[in-house]
């Protein structure tokens, strides 16, 4: 049996804000110079060069998020492929109205 496709699931930035008022495992595939610059309290920076070698539990959801959604995508697929359930922000960063933090 063939997969052709193997779909990353997807949700939006708004939607990313609602399922933070719950405890979710938030990844930022951004370099840490990007990281740095401002990002999600509750996200963890994972540049996607380092993506393979993430370790985290296989029986939670990981939300992958960058820039605009590109990195974030190749970085869910790596994930999905190493066994993880992953859901991708579609647009990233740039679409975020929410708070962020510098620094680390």
């Amino acid at each position: 049996m063939f997969k052709f496709f193997n779909t990353v699931a997807s949700i939006s930035v708004t939607e990313l804000q609602e399922k933070m008022k719950g405890t979710i495992h938030l990844l930022d595939v951004r370099t840490p110079n990007e990281y740095r610059s401002g990002h999600i309290s509750k996200a963890k920076n994972v540049p996607l060069n380092k993506v393979d070698g993430y370790k985290g539990s296989l029986t939670e959801e990981v939300y992958v998020i960058c820039q605009s959604g590109m990195r974030s995508k190749k970085a869910a697929k790596i994930l999905q492929k190493k066994g993880y359930s992953v859901v991708n922000i579609r647009g990233g960063m740039s679409q975020w109205a929410g708070q962020i933090r510098g620094g680390k």
